[in-house]
């Protein structure tokens, strides 16, 4: 026993600080993307071309980028040599509106508001049922990690349940499989209202790489609302933690 407690004590406090102080991420790490003004067309061009999810497209002559589709592969990147499309280490990217994910060299605000009555059931404790919706498990283990001491979820009043019933809010992870359509639907009716929806990942948002599979829908808001989405392929832990702590901060 006196063992352990001189163990603990050699190892100090682990949980990270959040938001400061948050340590730096890995060299490789590819957070939320820019589109850099003044870049060439025949660059935009080739970076279409190579992305595997049309995520990258044009809008009135601008280059944008969808990260709801975006798999962070940093193909158009590479194509490109940096011209077109940047990388930045920035993990806040969750957004309470679909348009809100649509960057280009003029990012487009997120004006999405999370209704005032919720926000006031809510208070400081929310309760969260996920289903993974024929998932791949990355998404889905990046969750789970939330829990460990070095997230520590629990501190802001934020946990999962077993039972939709007693969840104030749904997260969902995965394509969405034709297999899971009738499961997610009889969940997200079992928790009481009112409740929140959240879509974590690309395949979640737009059905990712399986968006035109027969057997997979395209992304949760095609079944019902969602309030709420975290894009990523699968997203960085602190990219799903700022989004389930920005709806306790309304």
């Amino acid at each position: 026993m006196f063992k352990t407690i001189r163990a603990r004590l050699k190892q100090g406090y682990r949980t990270a600080p959040f938001p400061a102080g948050i340590s730096v991420l890995p060299q490789r790490y590819l957070g939320k993307p820019i589109v850099n003004p003044g870049h060439l067309g025949c660059d935009r061009q080739a970076c279409v071309d190579t992305c595997p999810t049309g995520a990258i497209g044009s809008v009135g002559g601008r280059t944008v980028i969808d990260l709801g589709k975006c798999i962070y592969c940093g193909a158009c990147q590479k194509t490109c040599g940096g011209r077109v499309v940047t990388f930045t280490r920035d993990y806040r990217m969750a957004c309470r509106q679909r348009q809100g994910l649509i960057v280009s060299d003029e990012p487009m605000p997120d004006t999405g508001q999370i209704r005032d009555r919720i926000r006031h059931i809510f208070g400081k404790s929310f309760k969260l049922r996920h289903v993974s919706a024929g998932g791949c498990n990355a998404c889905e283990s990046d969750i789970n990690v939330l829990g460990t001491l070095s997230y520590d979820l629990g501190r802001f009043g934020i946990q999962f349940t077993a039972s939709p019933r007693h969840a104030d809010g749904l997260v969902v992870t995965g394509p969405v499989t034709n297999n899971m359509r009738l499961a997610l639907e009889k969940t997200y009716r079992a928790i009481p209202s009112p409740r929140l929806v959240i879509a974590v990942g690309a395949c979640a948002i737009s059905g990712g790489i399986y968006v035109n599979h027969a057997e997979s829908n395209k992304g949760v808001d095609s079944i019902m609302p969602v309030d709420l989405y975290i894009p990523g392929c699968p997203p960085h832990p602190l990219t799903i933690l700022d989004g389930l702590v920005s709806i306790m901060r309304g």
